[in-house]
């Protein structure tokens, strides 16, 4: 039983782990903010390519 127990502690002492998770959440906020700017991006680049849709077809007629 102490093996045990002294396995808990060092196991709780032991946080070689951690950094792992934290780069991992670091990546995860990354790609979120690439992901809500590429939409932005996305939206207004169609915005665009809209207008000048419009004037074309406004010159042309």
């Amino acid at each position: 039983m102490k093996q045990l127990a002294k396995l808990l502690v060092a196991l709780h002492r032991d946080e070689s782990g951690q950094d792992l998770i934290e780069y991992a959440l670091v990546a995860a906020l990354i790609a979120f903010a690439a992901v809500a700017g590429m939409n932005y991006v996305a939206a207004e680049i169609n915005n665009a390519f809209s207008k000048i849709g419009n004037k074309l077809s406004n010159a042309i007629s």
